[in-house]
């Protein structure tokens, strides 16, 4: 007898974070917001919550900048993501940005310093 794990939390979460993405290409028009990347979106348990990560490329006040101006327009979002997804709750969400992107690129720098010096 086998088992099937459905893992709601993270298709519901996937798929908010592909409507975000496509509402900031068009939808979202608050000049605090540039070129940003949603890359995850974790939910809670109960689907009530939600964290949405975001990536910018830029300087600290551009990320805070961004920050909140994602955060202003979250009951915009919230408005548009109850007209199109079918969910009994449509969460709360805190936007975070995502310096995994900036560590990785720190870890390959550091990688290419080693391997650098090994050549030497």
């Amino acid at each position: 007898m086998s088992y099937t794990v459905y893992n709601r939390p993270g298709r519901v979460g996937d798929l908010i974070r592909r409507e975000i993405s496509g509402m900031l290409i068009g939808e979202i028009k608050d000049p605090r917001i540039g070129l940003v990347t949603i890359t995850k979106v974790s939910m809670s348990p109960d689907l009530r919550h939600a964290k949405v990560y975001f990536s910018l490329i830029g300087n600290m006040e551009d990320k805070v900048l961004c920050r909140e101006g994602l955060q202003s327009a979250s009951g915009f979002i919230r408005r548009v993501l109850a007209k199109r997804l079918r969910l009994k709750y449509i969460p709360d969400m805190v936007f975070e940005y995502d310096d995994s992107l900036e560590y990785g690129n720190h870890i390959e720098q550091l990688l290419k310093e080693v391997k650098r010096e090994e050549t030497e």
